[in-house]
């Protein structure tokens, strides 16, 4: 009896670590929703929870009961009642679980029919466009002519309405914190509605193996109230984009050579908008460098001196063959780079 409840005792104390091991990060977390479709999906996982914990609770409490109460003692012959063919426990244990059923049913598909819906005219959505890479997501504003690459800045309290693709295999867009999960598939669109309630950054993730670097394959969204939010976009319609110093225009004429062809910097003076790469527009004012290194130009040359250590499987070479005097130039003027100022 005693090895037997030491056994339990284990396997929910395993149970209770592979819970908590989803809770390392809190920016990704399910359980802290910062959106109305968080909230939602929250109430749906809640409710799902409390059916499953229900039915483990019963089937234990009988299991124990069982064990305890039908154990074979020394010297005892007696054979329990035999309840085999019961049409009474047959009913029972059907319509018990189709009852439970129905119970999680009728509010996932309503509430699975209700997240479909887009935005009405009148909720004036925010239209972001976005097409999957490997390994990096690109983030178009239609309504604003401006783009940006990794990082996705929204208003808070109105909804966004992000119409989606792949360029290459199948990607999924998730951001946690706020709700929803939503394919990007080659030559399909999808379309995803979220809302932001707070200001924040949110963690965001590709949850649909695409390849080598796929669990390096982040984002964040970044929620402005709507002032700054306006603030941010008339910055990005005119980056200030000039060189600040002798070394920072050798940078600037080295990107010309070696970066341009794949990537765009808007308001540089640059005749190619390479389409192929993140747009670095403004790039100094990103938190991260590829999604994954914090921004900082002791990471951007470990990124530049070889992007495959960093993300594996991704089209950016390496600069191996740069001296280190045109690597602090690159840093130089990509560091630079910033929105202009409201």
């Amino acid at each position: 009896m005693k090895r037997l409840m030491l056994r339990m005792l284990i396997c929910v104390g395993f149970v209770g670590l592979l819970l908590s091991s989803g809770c390392s990060n809190p920016s990704l977390s399910v359980v802290d929703p910062s959106g109305e479709v968080g909230r939602t999906q929250l109430g749906l996982i809640y409710l799902s929870t409390g059916i499953m914990t229900f039915v483990t609770v019963v089937v234990a409490a009988i299991y124990i009961y069982v064990v305890i109460r039908f154990r074979e003692r020394p010297g005892d012959t007696h054979i329990p009642k035999q309840v085999e063919g019961s049409t009474t426990l047959e009913i029972l244990w059907t319509v018990i679980p189709i009852l439970l059923l129905i119970i999680l049913a009728i509010p996932t598909v309503t509430t699975t029919f209700k997240l479909e819906k887009r935005p009405a005219p009148s909720e004036k959505a925010v239209q972001i466009n976005i097409t999957g890479y490997q390994y990096w997501w690109k983030f178009i504003y239609p309504q604003d002519g401006i783009s940006t690459a990794n990082e996705v800045h929204i208003p808070v309290g109105k909804p966004i309405e992000f119409v989606m693709q792949s360029h290459d295999v199948i990607h999924a867009f998730w951001v946690p914190s706020l709700g929803g999960k939503r394919d990007l598939e080659p030559g399909r669109v999808n379309r995803l509605t979220l809302k932001a309630d707070k200001p924040g950054t949110y963690d965001g993730k590709c949850t649909e193996l695409c390849g080598a670097s796929h669990a390096l394959m982040n984002f964040r969204v970044i929620a402005h109230q709507p002032a700054e939010y306006e603030k941010w976009v008339r910055s990005m319609k005119k980056p200030a984009s000039k060189p600040t110093s002798v070394l920072a225009s050798e940078g600037k004429r080295l990107v010309g050579q070696n970066c341009i062809g794949c990537h765009a910097i808007r308001n540089a003076g640059y005749k190619i908008l390479g389409a192929t790469g993140p747009e670095l527009t403004a790039f100094s004012e990103r938190t991260r460098i590829a999604g994954v290194l914090d921004n900082n130009p002791q990471n951007l040359r470990v990124w530049l001196k070889n992007p495959q250590n960093v993300k594996p499987g991704s089209r950016m070479p390496s600069f191996g063959h740069l001296k280190k005097k045109q690597v602090d130039a690159l840093v130089k003027y990509l560091e630079s780079l910033k929105g202009r100022p409201q």
